[in-house]
């Protein structure tokens, strides 16, 4: 496998690096002398009078915003006034006029409260003649939790590992982050509604849609509290998470609580919202790679969502095909797509959904060495652990029972991480300070 692997490696750090969250920022945001312009698909898209604000205030949350902070203090140098980002532990940076605090995720804690209460603070105290500039990026839902009064931090967190355990979608998860919180769901743009917002996300959702986003704190919520108790109930946890939580929801879906801003708000009238890195992005670099490479290359799509076994299984598929009879091309070839799948947790294991992803594949395509299979998160992390993701083939299988190791034990129990790195399979890149979701590549030879 070592030349797949070469390959492999080759093709996803062309992929991480086109998401690069400073990179994105400087493709976006030009500064010339006084005028500040936004540029999107390599267009002008909105231009601001920089003499006409007071102060400028930046705020964000995400895996990437330390980076894309450190951009717009590079771009804004002195003219930035105030700021604080909050960013998962271990992605943190170096910035001079903005403040950092490192907090947990997935599951939220009192370091990412007191950073939500204190970006609140300085949005409230905004006005009309100020410029606030947001960072959002993949985990700023979990980095940035404000629980209503009545839910605690830990009943959130309670209903928080219920939802990644039964393995709901990072939309259903945002519903009921955004309806159990004061500023997801256009609450920040609520709080900051005299002033003049620019919004700039980096994208880990399908579909990119905005208000998905972290939770989109500045974008309208097209989500309602009827659709949060769908999700409750889809996954029968409306008597499972703790009762302060429940009572929330449901009261909600009654009416008897302000729905969030929702879309068409003259809240959301001073707020330009845009992104300046996404998946697609990702995949198209990792393409360009792969055929410079020799690959015949393709690219499935961004939007691969859903159990991760069925993902591996049909993936797997096409890669026999190709195999077999040279449909939908040609080998020497290259599978790219994107996207993000969930995992339904049975055991105690630890790994995530990349991992989880390989371990399948393995068994799907046993026998056939000419097949390599790789998932990799472009954030550096899968689940809780330090791998990115992990890589297989054909003779994966052949080689776990020749050393004893029982591959269906380690599925049954969710136990990719372990697996993988007994098999030498792990892919460890580091935090890479973005993130876009999941990149697979799938390598026929």
């Amino acid at each position: 496998m070592s030349k797949a692997r070469e390959d492999v490696t080759s093709i996803y750090t062309a992929a991480i690096k086109a998401v690069n969250p400073a990179g994105a920022v400087a493709s976006h945001v030009k500064r010339r002398n006084n005028r500040l312009a936004l540029r999107s698909q390599g267009k002008k898209f909105k231009e601001y009078d920089l003499r006409k604000f007071e102060r400028i205030i930046v705020v964000g949350a995400g895996k990437a915003s330390a980076s894309m902070a450190r951009e717009i203090e590079n771009i804004l140098g002195d003219r930035i006034d105030s700021g604080l980002i909050c960013v998962k532990h271990g992605y943190a940076d170096t910035l001079s006029k903005i403040g950092i605090i490192e907090a947990s995720h997935p599951v939220p804690d009192a370091s990412g409260m007191a950073a939500a209460r204190t970006i609140l603070g300085m949005l409230g105290g905004a006005g009309e003649n100020d410029l606030v500039i947001s960072l959002i990026s993949g985990g700023g839902s979990a980095l940035l939790p404000l629980p209503p009064d009545g839910i605690t931090l830990d009943e959130k967190r309670s209903a928080t590992s219920l939802l990644l355990e039964s393995g709901a979608s990072i939309r259903e998860m945002n519903t009921m982050r955004k309806h159990l919180s004061l500023v997801k769901g256009g609450n920040m743009a609520k709080a900051v509604h005299r002033a003049t917002v620019i919004n700039l996300m980096i994208s880990d959702v399908v579909g990119d849609d905005m208000d998905v986003i972290a939770s989109g704190p500045f974008v309208p919520d097209s989500s309602t509290y009827r659709d949060a108790l769908g999700v409750l109930e889809k996954y029968e946890l409306r008597e499972r998470v703790p009762a302060s939580v429940s009572e929330r929801i449901r009261s909600g879906a009654r009416g008897e609580i302000e729905e969030n801003p929702a879309p068409g708000s003259p809240l959301f009238k001073k707020v330009t919202n845009l992104i300046v890195a996404s998946n697609i992005i990702a995949l198209e670099a990792a393409l360009r790679e792969a055929r410079r490479l020799g690959y015949h290359s393709i690219v499935l799509s961004s939007m691969i969502e859903g159990d991760t076994k069925d993902a591996a299984f049909w993936h797997s598929r096409i890669a026999r095909e190709i195999a077999a009879s040279s449909h939908p091309m040609p080998s020497p070839a290259c599978l790219i797509s994107g996207g993000e799948t969930t995992v339904v947790i049975a055991g105690g294991g630890l790994g995530g959904r990349n991992m989880e992803f390989a371990m399948h594949a393995a068994r799907f395509i046993e026998g056939l060495e000419d097949i390599t299979m790789a998932s990799i998160g472009t954030d550096g992390t899968d689940g809780p652990t330090d791998a990115a993701g992990a890589i297989v083939d054909g003779m994966t299988t052949r080689l776990s029972r020749e050393r004893g190791i029982d591959i269906n034990e380690y599925i049954k129990s969710n136990d990719s991480y372990h697996y993988h790195e007994k098999m030498g399979n792990l892919i460890v890149t580091g935090p890479t300070n973005t993130n876009v979701m999941d990149v697979r590549i799938i390598i026929v030879r």
